[in-house]
């Protein structure tokens, strides 16, 4: 029997409740249970999804925002979801009307421009101009602001700015009520992350922070849950019984594109292990949620990611592709990974013995994240044959295309009992949906928090790297540009090898019928 209560001052206290029917406090009859249960109340007001009434981006006439915020704004503009006014903030000494082209400039290279949407961002659009260490820049903004009760606030600036600005706002009363997006990596260690944290706390209630991970507002990797509790095929042999290891690979075929200076700054494993990995990985393996309720979702991700084990030195491979230092911006003699390959286990009943190998680099052969279920064989090879520990898979790939696929033996044409490995495309298709930065841009501006990272999660996420992150901490390997990294990494997997994605490939037509 469940009991509950609180006290004014926020504290949790103990109520008794008799054994018995739900209510049921008469008097006793014979001997019966008492159960004592603590619960919280809440500190904190209940999560508003009022939307937001302005967006602040800072770092307006930077690289995200050329690349991603100004055709995810067009794309809210032209779905009669953006009517407030849009600010931004940068000190590049530029004015709006250099802001409106670089918006132009960007929708046509980067989005599909349309004219009437990109006619009312351009009127929404406002921008101030200013160091992000001066009051008076914060004071520019409160002022434009105007009456806006609900400002979001998004950070697209390096980490190393978030402290400052957050003090910024709030020391010009531009915190009070308001969202604040933050751009991973979110910290540059696990210290930096908990003082970060501090700092939010301070000002905002943590239902008011959206930690930013575009990876979970890509459809593909929405699916992973979908597909795996949408389906009562998988669920019975999604643990260490049947499944022998899992990869994930993020491949890419481009280097640092002229941003050598935020890579030194961040590496593979602060740039994509330490977030966008580790959170495809909490998909994969976390329980299913006990109801569907806003926070049940991020409550098994960030749950799953404190049992994932602190890697170890040995348990991870660096590597840097031949020509990253002649980049600008990057040192003569950089330590920085481009490339990060680990071992990684789970503590957990359902996953304990299933090694996870992620890695992830850039200058590959190819551009695609996949992910790679083995299952194991069965406990007898009956027809007498050495298979591939492969043959039994599953094949999830989120992108650049999207497919999911079934590996199986089958018997090969012919008189003997002799198979065949066969992969059974359940689905090939092109990307759609909405584009990860305005479907996340949208949630936020309704305080939508599903697909953002909580505070737990990233700390536990940064446990989980914390080891291995310092140049000095494990080895760096030079790898050629065009190979899938240094021969080092291959030691990480006892056998079988990595399993390499193949490149984009036309949609074709799935395998089965529809409803």
């Amino acid at each position: 029997m469940l009991g509950q209560g609180a006290r004014r001052d926020g504290r949790a206290v103990p109520r008794r409740v008799p054994d018995g029917r739900p209510g049921c406090e008469g008097p006793d009859v014979g001997a019966r249970a008492i159960i004592v249960v603590w619960v919280s109340a809440p500190r904190r007001a209940a999560i508003s999804h009022e939307q937001s009434d302005a967006i602040v981006f800072f770092g307006a006439t930077g690289d995200l925002a050329y690349k991603q915020i100004f055709p995810a704004l067009q794309g809210l503009a032209e779905r009669h979801r953006l009517d407030v006014p849009v600010i931004g903030v940068a000190r590049s000494g530029w004015d709006v009307e250099r802001l409106r082209a670089r918006a132009r400039e960007s929708i046509k290279r980067h989005g599909t421009f349309d004219q009437d949407a990109f006619a009312k961002l351009a009127s929404l659009l406002r921008y101030i101009d200013g160091d992000y260490a001066d009051p008076k820049t914060f004071g520019r903004l409160r002022k434009a602001l105007g009456d806006a009760k609900r400002p979001l606030h998004y950070l697209a600036i390096p980490p190393s700015a978030f402290a400052t600005v957050i003090e910024g706002l709030a020391g010009a009363g531009c915190a009070e009520g308001a969202r604040v997006i933050v751009e991973k990596p979110f910290g540059r260690d696990l210290a930096s992350a908990r003082e970060l944290n501090r700092v939010l706390r301070r000002h905002l209630p943590e239902h008011d922070v959206f930690r930013m991970d575009h990876f979970l507002g890509k459809e593909p990797v929405q699916n992973i849950l979908y597909l795996r509790f949408a389906n009562a095929l998988l669920e019975p042999v999604w643990n260490a019984r049947y499944l022998r290891s899992v990869q994930l690979t993020m491949a890419e075929d481009f280097g640092v594109e002229g941003r050598g200076a935020f890579y030194e700054e961040a590496g593979a494993i602060r740039d994509v292990l330490q977030n966008h990995l580790l959170q495809v990985l909490a998909l994969l393996a976390m329980d299913p949620p006990s109801v569907n309720a806003p926070d049940a979702v991020r409550a098994e991700r960030s749950r799953l990611l404190r049992a994932v084990r602190p890697l170890e030195r040995s348990s991870v491979v660096r590597g840097q592709f031949r020509g990253y230092r002649d980049e600008p911006g990057v040192a003569p003699d950089s330590g920085v990974e481009t490339y990060v390959a680990a071992r990684l286990a789970i503590d957990t009943w359902r996953w304990a013995g299933v090694p996870f190998f992620v890695r992830a680099g850039k200058r590959l052969p190819v551009t695609a994240t996949e992910v790679l279920v083995e299952f194991r064989r069965p406990p007898l090879e009956v027809f007498g044959e050495v298979v591939p520990n492969s043959t039994n898979h599953l094949r999830l790939r989120l992108g650049p295309d999207i497919r999911i696929a079934v590996g199986l033996r089958v018997k090969a044409a012919g008189d003997q009992l002799v198979g065949e490995d066969v992969e059974l495309q359940a689905a090939n298709r092109p990307p759609e949906g909405r584009p990860p930065y305005e479907r996340l841009l949208g949630d936020a501006m309704h305080g939508e928090t599903e697909l953002f990272a909580r505070e737990d999660a990233v700390e536990a996420e940064w446990r989980v790297v914390d080891p291995v992150v310092g140049e000095d901490l494990t080895p760096l390997y030079q790898y050629d540009p065009g190979s899938w990294g240094p021969e080092e990494a291959n030691r990480l997997l006892a056998d079988g090898g990595w399993s390499d994605p193949a490149p984009a490939a036309a949609p074709a037509e799935t395998t089965g019928t529809k409803a």
